[in-house]
């Protein structure tokens, strides 16, 4: 790895277009802004691929691989922690997702997280803030990706209000504008579409305001050359997207008849089979939110997945803040919380493996101690199986800066910190190491006081695990002597040896 750790990068596989920017990070008193040195852009078309039942073609996923395998060679001399890869709507309701984005891991040679829609309206305002002048008003950001649009108000660089709604110009444009084919009545229905979707939010957003309105990243940026280039805007307006400058867009293209047949300056070849359904939502979202013009900007999620990764490279992981916001919306017990996190951790230390790298350990730390902040946020639900509600919590709510498998792997220890393991034993990527840490902190902390523990030592063994406690200290405490008797046969009903080992006899 030779890469200067001033630089970061991220990769975008949308709806439309994968995405790969590589910015600098150039420290200042006042902060670090991000410079983006590098950019590469791969018009995928991913939504395209998705069948009526939600299953990617081969095709669509042919194309990815080989995008994704150009993108790999541009990062191969990245650490791991410099590079962040995030996917949005196709593959968040793909069915054969999991089958794509293996050997698409393969060919990036890093990880891919599936994000949440809110958490891409989060990045995606992240991106946008810091990519505009200051402002000290709120600011509405839409951004119309291929497969969903993210709808967010914000002030500064705050997010207020985060939605996504399944409207996207790859799907809009294969459902209403068939092989291309545009005319009045089309269109109307691909706008009256759009607005239904929006109407959902529409009154909320209305009511909280904003003083701009941001249209971000590429379909927003299509449709602002098209409208600049050809002199639609209204008069006196020179850049961004007008009210008229869309009417008369959509003019222009119905007299076409075809997409294929429109003769515009700046029209790309690879914006042409998804222009249609693009401009239909803008025109609803200029309809129902009563917006008469928007600015424009390029940076979007990419950009707000760059200024994220670097928060985590300096300590500042919106994982942490998230967290630190659910243990005071759901009461949590911080003393409790922090004793099982502190012993849970002590026996990680006592486990991490040697060939485990250190970014990958201070990770594993993290997430032990995620796993005791939330383990017991089910409580606020019912005290019977608590740890279900705790994990469908977990794994459900708007957790901004995890993505999908974060949640679910957070989701999993919290399931799994009590009770029977079998409920486990068919799941897929289950860390046992990290899970035995839990289990084990939370049966020593039943008391929920600080009571003190002697030297315990823990090892694996034989593909399970050893815990090794002092004799004269057990002989005080039957019920935990009684309660590792009984973890230990648990554990051995999933396949895993798990030894008691008293010391000093």
């Amino acid at each position: 790895m030779v890469n200067p750790p001033h630089l970061l990068a991220a990769v975008d596989l949308g709806s439309n277009s994968f995405r790969l920017i590589v910015g600098r990070v150039e420290e200042t008193p006042s902060g670090s802004p991000i410079y983006q040195v590098d950019a590469l852009r791969e018009p995928v078309r991913l939504a395209a691929g998705l069948s009526r039942d939600k299953f990617l073609d081969r095709a669509s996923q042919l194309r990815a691989w080989d995008a994704l395998k150009r993108f790999g060679e541009r990062l191969r001399d990245f650490h791991p922690d410099h590079v962040r890869a995030v996917a949005t709507n196709t593959l968040r309701v793909a069915k054969n997702a999991d089958e794509f984005l293996a050997e698409a891991q393969n060919a990036l040679g890093f990880p891919i997280e599936v994000i949440a829609g809110r958490e891409e309206a989060r990045l995606i305002y992240a991106g946008a803030a810091h990519s505009v002048p200051a402002s000290a008003g709120k600011r509405l950001v839409v951004d119309i990706g291929g497969g969903s649009t993210e709808f967010i108000i914000g002030s500064h660089y705050t997010p207020i209000h985060m939605e996504s709604l399944y409207i996207g110009c790859v799907s809009h444009s294969r459902q209403f504008f068939a092989a291309g084919n545009v005319d009045e009545y089309s269109m109307r229905q691909a706008e009256l579409a759009a607005k239904r979707e929006i109407e959902i939010i529409s009154s909320e957003y209305k009511q909280t305001g904003w003083d701009q309105a941001i249209g971000s990243s590429g379909t927003a940026r299509a449709l602002a050359e098209l409208i600049e280039a050809n002199g639609f805007n209204d008069p006196g307006i020179t850049h961004g997207i007008s009210r008229g400058g869309l009417e008369r867009l959509k003019r222009a293209m119905i007299k076409a008849e075809n997409v294929n047949r429109l003769k515009l300056v700046a029209l790309k070849a690879d914006r042409i089979p998804v222009l249609a359904g693009g401009l239909s939502i803008m025109l609803g979202v200029f309809e129902e939110l009563g917006i008469e013009y928007v600015d424009t900007t390029d940076g979007a999620l990419r950009l707000g997945v760059l200024y994220d990764l670097l928060g985590r490279t300096q300590h500042q992981d919106m994982r942490t803040v998230t967290v630190e916001g659910f243990k005071r919306r759901y009461a949590v017990d911080g003393e409790q919380s922090g004793r099982i996190a502190e012993l849970a951790i002590s026996f990680y230390e006592q486990l991490e493996a040697v060939d485990v790298d250190a970014e990958r350990r201070i990770e594993n730390r993290m997430f032990l101690g995620w796993a005791a902040a939330l383990h017991e946020i089910g409580l606020s639900i019912s005290h019977s199986a608590y740890h279900k509600h705790s994990a469908y919590i977990a794994s459900h709510a708007d957790m901004p800066g995890f993505s999908r498998t974060d949640q679910a792997r957070l989701a999993g220890l919290v399931l799994g910190h009590v009770g029977k393991l079998g409920k486990l034993s068919q799941a897929r990527d289950v860390d046992w190491t990290l899970l035995f840490c839990l289990r084990l902190a939370a049966l020593l902390c039943r008391r929920r006081a600080d009571v003190g523990f002697p030297a315990i030592q823990v090892s694996v063994a034989n593909g399970g695990f050893d815990v090794r406690l002092p004799n004269d200290w057990v002989a005080l405490n039957p019920l935990t002597d009684y309660s590792l008797v009984q973890e230990a046969a648990e554990w051995e009903k999933i396949g895993k040896p798990y030894r008691v080992v008293y010391t000093g006899i």
